[in-house]
This record gives structure tokens, C-alpha cells and sequence, in this order.
């Protein structure tokens, strides 16, 4: 969204809401979310900073709002491809849809990882109902391989995500393996683990 600093449009509460989000989205690409101020926002979208309480109740409050609506965009970014059929080419195809995404939003990603050791509740939930999110996306494309969801499976998928979320921040901070050897490895990893739990996944 495109926002002339310092000029007052008159807006839609829910128009005006979403374009205070979306600046503190653009800000959060290239700076920590505890380092974005309500006065900065408030400036960039030409209106008063009391306005912006009208919107959000505190500082923190906007912070989540910021954070909820990235898990949202994250998400719909790598929803699987319902042309697609084989369940491993779904994964490879989700896969490289995240690590383009994290790609080109580094520092916003990594703020976001950051929720996951949040002391804030609220914070806390949008990290962990991201990663339940991605995990259940897994795991309905597990009997098409012939496989029953059990606990075992369940523990080997969310481990797999802890995998590829810690393996990407890595990679993230300084790059030693190129993209497609870090895509090549996180799908990997997920057929392996399930290997050393002792659930075979049918090759591709």
C-alpha cells in the first residue's frame, strides 16, 4: 500500500486500520517490531498519535496486529498448490513458496521467529497457531501416502517444523549453502525423520 507521509486522507475505519498495519509491516522490513513507535507510524500516516489508539489500545496491542497479519500473509503465500497431487511434490512446492518468502522478507521474519520466546501471550498465540497451521497442512497429506496419523507421525511433523524454521533463520544470517541446497534439505529432512521413527514415507 502506498502512503503519502504527512498527508490526511479521510479513510474507512477498516481501511484506516489496515493501512496503519501496512506501514508498520513496511517499517518492520527494516527494523525490529520493538522498534517501531506508535509516533513513527503515526507520522508516516499523517494523523494524530491519539488516533492510532482509537485503533489499537496499546503499543503492544498494534505490535500483534502487525504480527497476525505477516502469519497471515506468510500462510496464504504457502498454501498448498490444489493443482497439485502427489503429496512430496505439494511439500516441495510449499517449500520453495517459504523460502522465497522469508527471502524477501528477512527482517520481518525473523522479528516474527522471535514470538516464539515472547513473554506476551497474545504473541505467543499467533506464533504457535502459525506453526499448528503448517503442521496440520502436513499432516492431511499424510494418508495419501498410505500412512495413518498417529502420535508418532504428529511428533515427527512438528519437529520437522522446529527444523526448518531454526535451519532457515541459520540461513537467513549468512548464507553457506545456496537456496536450492537449503530447499533440497528441508524437504529431505521431513522423509528422513519419519525414516527414524520408523514410519517409511514412499519415495517420489
Amino acid at each position: 500500500m502506498s502512503v503519502t507521509q504527512g498527508k490526511r486522507t479521510r479513510m474507512s475505519p477498516e481501511a484506516r486500520r489496515e493501512q496503519l498495519i501496512e506501514l508498520g509491516l513496511e517499517m518492520v522490513s527494516e527494523r525490529p517490531l520493538d522498534q517501531v513507535s506508535i509516533e513513527a507510524i503515526a507520522e508516516a500516516a499523517g494523523v494524530s498519535r491519539a488516533l492510532l489508539f482509537h485503533y489499537f489500545e496499546s503499543k503492544q496491542d498494534f505490535h500483534v496486529a502487525i504480527a497476525a497479519t505477516q502469519a497471515r500473509q506468510m500462510l496464504e503465500c504457502t498454501a498448498p498448490d490444489p493443482s497439485l497431487e502427489d503429496p512430496l511434490a505439494i511439500l516441495q512446492s510449499s517449500m520453495t513458496a517459504f523460502i522465497d518468502y522469508v527471502s524477501e522478507n528477512r527482517s520481518s521474519y525473523t522479528t516474527f521467529m522471535r514470538g516464539a520466546s515472547s513473554s506476551d501471550e497474545a504473541m505467543r498465540a499467533i506464533f504457535d497457531g502459525t506453526r499448528a497451521v503448517m503442521a496440520q497442512r502436513v499432516l492431511d497429506h499424510v494418508p495419501a501416502l498410505g500412512l495413518t496419523v498417529t502420535p508418532v507421525v504428529e511428533m515427527t511433523v512438528h519437529g520437522w517444523i522446529s527444523f526448518v524454521e531454526e535451519t532457515t533463520i541459520s540461513w537467513l544470517g549468512g548464507p553457506r549453502i545456496s537456496r536450492d541446497e537449503l530447499l533440497a534439505l528441508i524437504t529431505a529432512a521431513l522423509p528422513a525423520l519419519a525414516g527414524a521413527a520408523g514410519v517409511v514415507v514412499p519415495e517420489a
